[in-house]
């Protein structure tokens, strides 16, 4: 799944526009990703994201980079031997798509406000 474009509030995936929050794996969008406390992310947060096992997790913390990666979050990525990048939003987005051109296993979880 390539990610087309982003501005504050939307992002294009494959051509579909898509307008809250979500997650995206190289075969699918999960729009409406919700967190328990927005600004934040927790393990349980991520639960799809675990399942899925993949080797780099892009996060994307918003447009002005507000979104906080927990400790916990950190701990279970690196037990669970998947990288993390987070980054701004427009930034993560850049580099969502330079990893899926390498063939990586690769999801990004993109907060697209704040």
């Amino acid at each position: 799944m390539h990610i087309d474009s982003y501005k504050f509030g939307r992002i294009i995936v494959d051509g579909k526009t898509y307008s809250s929050d979500c997650l995206i794996f190289q075969d699918h969008v999960e729009p409406g990703w919700w967190r328990r406390q927005g600004h934040n992310l927790f393990t349980d947060d991520l639960e799809t994201v675990l399942s899925a096992e993949p080797e780099i997790l892009v996060v994307g913390c918003g447009a002005y980079g507000l979104m906080q990666v927990s400790q916990e979050v950190r701990t279970v990525l690196q037990q669970k031997n998947i990288q993390m990048e987070a980054l701004k939003t427009a930034r993560a987005i850049e580099r969502y798509n330079e990893l899926l051109a390498t063939g990586r296993k690769v999801v990004a979880a993109m907060h697209l406000t704040c």
